[in-house]
């Protein structure tokens, strides 16, 4: 499912190095914590869907991590970067096993059908 993005060679040569650098911090802390974790949770505070993922999880007795970048007001920026980097317009950002699987309500469904245990491989 490739999903489109400005070509290279429609990027000017003196903003290349700055588009592909641009938050990379934020970026490679999100991917080192999805592959080291079974389950990562990536929000903001003040986020009420960032807590219903957290709520769920520990509901089903799934431990995970927590990365929160910011509130509504602060830190956008550098959220954004994770945005373009993953494709997915909200928060939370739920990982599983280092596979983005979606947001809270994605989370729920996961876990309603069994899937997400299933693919994470437990009992």
């Amino acid at each position: 499912m490739p999903r489109s993005i400005l070509e290279e060679s429609r990027i000017h040569p003196a903003i290349r190095d700055r588009v592909a650098n641009q938050h990379a911090d934020i970026v490679h802390n999100v991917q080192a914590a999805a592959a080291s974790n079974r389950i990562l949770v990536v929000g903001m505070a003040g986020n009420p869907f960032c807590r219903k993922a957290r709520r769920l999880l520990d509901g089903a007795g799934l431990a995970h991590q927590y990365l929160e970048f910011g509130s509504y007001l602060s830190q956008w920026r550098r959220r954004n970067a994770l945005k373009m980097w993953s494709g997915w317009p909200t928060f939370p950002m739920v990982f599983a096993k280092g596979v983005l699987i979606g947001g809270a309500q994605d989370l729920q469904r996961l876990l309603a059908s069994g899937e997400l245990v299933r693919f994470l491989g437990e009992p």
